[in-house]
């Protein structure tokens, strides 16, 4: 199993790079959130997971080890692959898409295309005592959030903001900090209506 690769970048696009290690150019496949932490024509770094089927070898490269841990997490789950995992870290952060499962938050996961209901609900059912146990996360009470959340959408539906347009600003504020006020996501949400 190659562990990581480090050598100079040739190549960078959103979805893949090639690095060249002692003469010899690795063809790597990344999420958006390495590329947006990747330098141009530098040595870098990167950590690698190799999936081996019979009929190819592909290298996936992360420019974290946590990236690296959610994408392992992920592809333990039926029915997602090397594909889904990484287009699911190409819309979330390691931190949110952990953050989602330990919260049991399925709207997070389902906003991610590609995913249904029953997808993001098998993620959090197989992953969530994982993800608690792995990163030493108490278990979340999610009864304060939700009534939070709850809260805030009621007076921003009294202020007259339709439904469907007030829960994407609410879901956008709380996926950046989980432990707002009421008042704070409201505060936060009109600024992104």
């Amino acid at each position: 199993m190659i562990h990581h690769l480090k050598g100079k970048l040739v190549e960078k696009h959103p979805t893949h790079v090639i690095i060249e290690c002692d003469g010899v150019g690795y063809f790597v496949n990344i999420s958006l959130h390495t590329f947006s932490k990747l330098p141009s024509g530098e040595l870098i770094t990167l950590f690698t997971h190799l999936q081996v089927k019979e009929d190819s070898h592909t290298l996936f490269g992360f420019s974290e080890k946590s990236e690296r841990e959610i994408f392992r997490l992920l592809l333990s789950v039926s029915g997602i692959g090397a594909s889904t995992s990484r287009t699911m870290l190409s819309s979330l952060s390691p931190a949110q898409i952990r953050d989602a499962i330990a919260n049991g938050d399925v709207p997070t996961i389902q906003s991610i295309k590609g995913i249904g209901a029953k997808t993001a609900q098998r993620v959090i059912l197989d992953l969530r005592d994982k993800v608690l146990k792995v990163y030493d996360i108490d278990e979340v009470s999610p009864s304060s959030n939700n009534t939070n959340k709850d809260e805030a959408l009621s007076a921003l539906e009294v202020l007259g903001f339709p439904q469907r347009q007030a829960v994407k600003a609410v879901d956008k504020v709380l996926l950046q900090d989980p432990s707002l006020s009421v008042e704070d996501i409201i505060k936060l949400a009109l600024k992104n209506l």
